[in-house]
């Protein structure tokens, strides 16, 4: 049952815990590393390890996701990003890379100004198949209704549709909203989409016939909403609360299972290890990725929050490098920092409670220990 805490005579706010607040126990059955299997599938698509590099200009590039393809995880491209709006970004990748931090927002707006052209759509989505990987694609949910014919006659996959929250029920008095549930209905890929960040929403979400549903807000390395609109969810609570939902959903649609996946404050190996096991099937990473040598930021971060045009809720942050992606996710690694070897981490973890499979390490222990405490 949920605590609720008094914050004065005429307000209640639940308790929520963050990543840190939080830690796996060991069990009295321990297995060795080289037997867990880290594998996840979506759909029809299975992937080695469960992981998703988030559809980020300083991330996932179409190099970047043809890497990550070929490594057993899911790159998404960004349908709004730089990639999408000019025929070759490189120059303006090292340009924001370059800016100081006190200018970088600003003209991190002015670049994103260009409009998404329909036909780099395509050409990048191409790209990706050419490579023989699973080709997956994001889109707001403001530009979804736009773009989305384009992004499935260019061969998607998986269709990605994310915001910063995302509900089933959109109410606008400006324009026709989005009504998820027939979008997906009438589209032939499946859907993952998101973020939500408690038990209602994202059992809504799941009722649309999404196939995965993003958990998550404002968590991220490069997020700003708790400081711009005083929005943020504390993430070990989110993805508990939406796993949760997924359990009662399953339930209420006689076993249609939803893939939970954890979006945002994930930065270390550990923070990304416990949101597994409080239920997530995958994370979705930024920061971490970002600081692969082939990133495109050039180890810098920044996300589709900073290009917004009046009110942005990010910032470009510096996150520095640490080795190639292959190192990044499957190491080795030579500081004990957990920035590195994300996979070997995982199976670390899932060995020393007794688990040989991720949906089972869901069932794992943990302990609170609030890092306010500490």
């Amino acid at each position: 049952m949920s605590q609720e805490i008094e914050i004065g005579l005429g307000k209640k706010g639940r308790l929520g815990y963050a990543l840190d607040d939080v830690a796996i126990v060991p069990s009295r059955r321990t297995r060795d590393p080289e037997d867990v299997s880290t594998s996840w599938q979506i759909d029809a698509y299975e992937f080695d390890v469960p992981v998703i590099g988030a559809p980020m200009d300083s991330v996932t590039s179409p190099a970047t996701a043809i890497a990550m393809g070929k490594m057993g995880a899911l790159g998404v491209l960004d349908l709004e990003g730089l990639w999408t709006r000019y025929e070759d970004p490189t120059p303006l990748l090292d340009e924001i890379a370059g800016l100081p931090a006190d200018q970088a927002t600003e003209r991190i707006q002015q670049i994103y100004a260009e409009p998404v052209k329909p036909e780099l759509i395509t050409q990048r989505l191409h790209e990706i198949r050419a490579a023989g990987v699973t080709v997956a694609g994001a889109l707001s949910p403001q530009r979804t209704q736009q773009f989305y014919s384009t992004v499935v006659d260019a061969g998607v996959d998986l269709f990605v549709i994310r915001g910063t929250v995302v509900s089933a029920e959109h109410v606008s008095s400006g324009q026709e909203p989005l009504n998820l549930k027939k979008f997906i209905y009438d589209l032939d890929v499946p859907v993952i989409v998101g973020g939500a960040s408690n038990y209602t929403a994202a059992l809504h979400l799941m009722r649309t016939g999404a196939a995965g549903v993003l958990v998550g807000f404002g968590g991220g390395a490069v997020s700003a909403t708790r400081q711009t609109i005083g929005v943020q969810a504390p993430m070990a609570t989110a993805i508990a609360d939406v796993a949760e939902a997924r359990r009662d959903y399953m339930d209420e649609s006689g076993g249609r299972y939803v893939q939970v996946i954890a979006d945002g404050g994930m930065g270390d190996s550990g923070s990304f290890v416990k949101a597994l096991a409080l239920g997530a099937d995958a994370v979705m990473l930024g920061a971490p990725l970002a600081r692969a040598t082939e990133a495109p930021g050039k180890g810098t971060h920044w996300g589709s929050e900073a290009r917004h045009q009046t009110l942005p809720r990010g910032s470009r942050t510096t996150v520095g490098t640490v080795g190639p992606l292959e190192q990044v996710l499957f190491g080795p690694s030579h500081q004990a920092d957990g920035k590195t070897n994300f996979i070997g981490a995982l199976k670390r973890a899932m060995a020393s409670t007794g688990y040989v499979d991720v949906k089972n390490f869901q069932r794992c222990g943990m302990v609170v220990n609030p890092h306010s405490a500490r």
